[in-house]
């Protein structure tokens, strides 16, 4: 194919003496994308909608998943990467930035074989200003394995949304949306990770991805440790609209796991304000939806991103979740819980996203195998 100027070529907005067809690495997992989280203030559903593109490996990919009960619905698609980098469209889902920053239509075409299969049309809305997340990097055996810039932002939802039969009327009162977007490096499949996997093998990871809405205000909290609790990601933000941000201290988490399992019920994220006064902000877990089911995130054994599929690639299907012990690589992947949060007498709705796997020492976990006991069996479990 000839090497031409692209449409983007014409604005200037260039961070590299390339075109807009390229980035300015030749790492192959460079990567751009983002994820939406649309919850039901009940419980009931919870829906994961991404896209991303893979310049170096020539994809782009999409994804939506619906926790509705005990089934989790899920659409994927894939496709060649073309020089229309506006196009945020793969096979029935698409993404349309509406306002930037502000508000994105999210839609996903009915199957016309199956109509009682998923769908959706939505409108989703910032509450409040897009913040970024600290800078995140991972090394492994001296090696930058992942190096990303991102933004989150909480807001509302409208529109419907159709699974199974049933048609879920999303709503500003009863629904609350939250976002990500971030671009780097990060590892996508297809090496074998050659001598850091062999000399230098994850003891353990610990990770907390947590943005809240409330009324008036959005906390965000991050938290990745390594196996012996050192943290090497930290963030607690206060955002409100017309004041400054407020930064929170150094959390800490407390969570109480389901016993014989990693799967929290509940969590207490233990902040500071500026005047050093403690805060508490507790997540309730109203359901689940594991990130390597339907959603492509690893351990996934079914489909994982930015991997070659084929053209017009597209696959719908449904996961029992009823039976905790039916999939079993999920548990060793991160699962988004969406829940209900209270900070200071007020209530708000978000994601505590979290994944813990190999050994923490801060939570007496001891390897990959080791579970949450019952309390008056292990006091130090879940914390």
């Amino acid at each position: 194919m000839t090497d031409r100027p692209i449409a983007l070529d014409e604005y200037p907005i260039h961070q590299a003496p390339l075109s807009m067809r390229q980035v300015a690495t030749g790492d192959r997992n460079a990567y751009d994308r983002c994820i939406f989280h649309v919850l039901d203030h009940t419980g009931r559903a919870l829906l994961i909608a991404g896209l991303g593109v893979y310049p170096n490996t020539g994809v782009i990919d999409a994804y939506a998943t619906l926790r509705l009960g005990d089934q989790l619905h899920a659409v994927r698609a894939s496709d060649a990467l073309t020089d229309d980098r506006l196009a945020l469209t793969v096979g029935p889902l698409a993404l349309t930035v509406e306002e930037p920053l502000h508000r994105i239509r999210l839609t996903c075409a009915p199957d016309p074989a199956d109509p009682d299969g998923l769908s959706y049309d939505l409108t989703w809305t910032g509450s409040f200003p897009t913040v970024w997340e600290p800078h995140h990097t991972q090394h492994r055996a001296g090696r930058l394995i992942l190096e990303g810039r991102r933004f989150v932002q909480a807001g509302t939802c409208t529109g419907t949304i159709r699974a199974a039969g049933e048609e879920l009327t999303v709503t500003e009162g009863e629904w609350t949306g939250t976002r990500d977007r971030s671009w780097g490096v990060r590892p996508i499949p297809g090496e074998d990770g050659g001598r850091a996997a062999a000399e230098a093998p994850t003891e353990g990871f610990h990770w907390i991805w947590c943005p809240v809405r409330f009324d008036d205000r959005f906390v965000m909290v991050i938290i990745q440790e390594d196996a012996d609790g050192h943290r090497t990601l930290n963030e607690a933000l206060l955002v409100r609209n017309g004041t400054p941000d407020r930064q929170l201290g150094w959390p800490h988490a407390d969570i109480t796991y389901r016993p014989g399992t990693r799967h929290p019920e509940r969590a207490v994220l233990h902040l500071t304000d500026p005047a050093r006064t403690p805060l508490a902000l507790t997540a309730e877990i109203l359901t689940s939806s594991p990130l390597a089911l339907g959603a492509g995130y690893p351990p996934a054994d079914d489909w994982q991103h930015g991997t070659w599929q084929g053209r017009d690639w597209v696959d719908r299907r449904s996961y029992d979740l009823s039976d905790p012990g039916a999939h079993p690589r999920a548990a060793f992947g991160v699962t988004d819980h969406a829940a209900r949060f209270t900070l200071e007498g007020r209530t708000g709705y978000g994601v505590f996203e979290h994944g813990s796997f190999g050994r923490h020492d801060p939570s007496g976990f001891t390897g990959y195998h080791d579970v949450a006991a019952a309390p008056q069996d292990r006091p130090e479990a879940g914390r």
